[in-house]
């Protein structure tokens, strides 16, 4: 009998074949950042202020700017100890019955009531869903609920999109999870209203997710042991290359239903890799599907110009196993149990911090484009020092002091004054770095710490947690803030702190072959 593996030494562990599909798939993560985050620009809030319909001709008469007729109209509040204009109440005047001149009535005794005629925003001639569908002051939660159904599609979509892919294939579940996305991602660009636009904003998160994962697993899967941690790692750098375009092409296209648009597109030309990439024949062959998985094979090798020996025709799955996996084999013994809420607790803080921070920067009231864009670049520097430290400092210590270290940042941002703008923007930064660091990294060490037949859904069951923080963080992002600006990066930090301690007390697996059973979990010393 020969293994996939052994034959794959044959046809060349990342020949001219597994480069181009690499390349295909790694296009994949670029638009998935625009999902992911895209809420930072197409639900901007903008400062905003009550529409009052009898002060327009008023102020087209007397020549007044936005903020002089806000100054009239709105009355100043307390806001974290100082005097601003309020967003959510107006003088209740009947601007026509004054006779007001242009210097304005005395208002210090008008009673102050609720917008009832809608609000006006400064926007500079852009529209975000926000604006379209005023969803601020008692309607601002309405803004988490975008994020938290996207990761509601999320949760469901990457288990069901995982099943699917166990049972009918990577290549299969991949394409039909771009057909959704592209279906579900215009559905939102042209919702007429905002219940419409979160039923579409579900759908649009059920494939999304499910189908970077069947790309993920497809590359794994046709690469040699050497290359797949690699090829996983730079797979998800991809996403902040798109993290990089988004802000450019937000500044751009002005209204956030094109920018929707923009950024379904690329699902709709991935339909197109039906005729470029290859089903993988590891799964071929635990479905006994020989003689396909031995037509891909010779097509990979013919393409790396590669020649195989006759014993490709004893092909077998090299993973298959007799045993089934279920749920109660991640905590029925003690270290998978141990193993399990830390990993799942890493899943939940990596993605509450990650969009948490990123979230954050629209609430800012800086240049909201170009604060993205700087802490885009520092997650470039996470992929190479994960390559860089795994193989020579292990996976325990990098992953531990990149949670602690983004826990330490979130701490001291919160209490550096806005005055030190530089610096309190390269410690946040630092932040962005250590949380994208410990992200990627919890992918593969979650891979390393189960048995073979437990493995996949070892990751699948830990993710969710990933899922669950982020319908999670937007409500924890923005009514905390509501309170006080930084009070959510006192959260985050707990959380990180928390999450590297618990890292310190999983096991090394550098240089540690991958467990086949859960004896060698429960017991490695043997």
């Amino acid at each position: 009998m020969t293994t996939f593996d052994d034959i794959l030494e044959e046809v060349g562990n990342f020949g001219r074949c597994q480069k181009r599909v690499f390349a295909l798939l790694c296009m994949v993560s670029m638009p998935w950042a625009g999902v992911y985050v895209g809420i930072v620009f197409q639900g901007f809030t903008p400062e905003h202020w009550c529409r009052d319909p009898a002060m327009t001709e008023i102020a087209q008469g007397c020549g007044w700017s936005p903020a002089e007729v806000r100054a009239h109209t709105v009355p100043l509040v307390n806001s974290s100890g100082a005097l601003v204009p309020s967003t959510c109440t107006h003088y209740d005047v009947d601007w026509n019955a004054t006779g007001m001149s242009c210097n304005g009535p005395d208002l210090s005794k008008a009673p102050v009531v609720s917008c009832k005629d809608g609000w006006e925003y400064d926007y500079e001639g852009r529209q975000s869903f926000v604006t379209e569908f005023d969803l601020v002051c008692a309607d601002s939660w309405l803004v988490d609920m975008y994020q938290a159904t996207l990761n509601v599609g999320f949760l469901v979509g990457s288990i069901a999109i995982g099943y699917l892919a166990d049972r009918f294939g990577r290549k299969l579940s991949f394409l039909m999870s771009n057909l959704l996305n592209g279906i579900a991602g215009i559905l939102v660009a042209v919702a007429p209203n905002y219940v419409s636009l979160l039923v579409f904003r579900t759908l649009y998160g059920f494939g999304v997710k499910g189908g970077w994962v069947a790309g993920y697993v497809l590359i794994t899967e046709i690469v040699g042991v050497d290359y797949r941690r690699t090829v996983g790692v730079i797979y998800q750098m991809f996403f902040s290359v798109g993290i990089l375009i988004l802000p450019l092409l937000a500044y751009f296209i002005r209204d956030w239903r094109w920018l929707q648009v923009v950024i379904t597109v690329p699902y709709i030309l991935f339909l197109s890799y039906y005729w470029f990439i290859p089903e993988s024949p590891r799964w071929l062959l635990s479905q006994n599907k020989s003689a396909k998985a031995v037509e891909i094979t010779e097509a990979m090798a013919k393409e790396n110009k590669k020649t195989l020996s006759r014993k490709i025709e004893t092909m077998r799955d090299d993973n298959a196993d007799t045993s089934t996996a279920s749920f109660m084999d991640l905590i029925r013994t003690p270290n998978m149990r141990k193993h399990t809420l830390i990993l799942s607790f890493n899943w939940f803080t990596s993605a509450v911090v990650y969009q948490g921070l990123i979230m954050r920067l629209g609430i800012l009231g800086g240049n909201v484009y170009v604060d993205f864009l700087i802490s885009g670049l520092v997650e470039f520097p996470a992929a190479f020092l994960i390559l860089f430290t795994i193989e020579r400092i292990g996976r325990r210590l990098p992953f531990a002091a990149a949670n602690i270290v983004a826990g330490a940042s979130c701490f001291i941002t919160a209490f550096i004054p806005d005055s030190m703008f530089w610096f309190k923007t390269a410690v946040a930064c630092i932040g962005r770095l250590g949380i994208t660091m410990a992200f990627e990294m919890v992918v593969f060490v979650n891979t390393e710490l189960y048995p073979t037949f437990v493995r996949n859904l070892g990751v699948s069951a830990c993710s969710t947690l990933c899922d669950v923080g982020g319908i999670i963080a937007p409500f924890l992002l923005y009514r905390l803030a509501v309170i006080w600006l930084e009070l959510p990066l006192i959260i985050f930090g707990s959380l990180a702190f928390i999450a590297g301690g618990l890292v310190l007390l999983l096991p090394e697996t550098r240089g540690v072959p991958l467990p086949d059973t859960i004896d060698d979990i429960e017991f490695p010393n043997r």
